[in-house]
């Protein structure tokens, strides 16, 4: 058990941090496959700014890698075009 006021402070602070990004990159994860799943084409472009936006903001908070950010981005922009 801690054994100081700031580290239990740090621990309540993961926590909430912890809860958020799993959360954040789980709704995520769900716009993806909603995104993927979709086969028609004018539903597609419209759910793509929405999900790129979603992941670029995952990337900026370092909750997925800023390399992976960018592999997710072109993948799905190619899918949306392939449509």
């Amino acid at each position: 058990m801690a054994n100081h006021k700031s580290a239990l402070k740090r621990i309540r602070q993961a926590k909430v941090r912890n809860e958020r990004n799993r959360y954040q990159g789980k709704t995520t994860r769900n716009a993806i496959s909603k995104l993927r799943s979709t086969t028609e084409k004018k539903e597609a472009q419209d759910l793509l700014p929405k999900v790129v936006t979603m992941i670029d903001k995952l990337a900026k908070n370092n909750i997925i890698h800023k390399n992976k950010a960018a592999n997710l981005k072109s993948k799905l922009t190619k899918h949306v075009s392939a449509l």
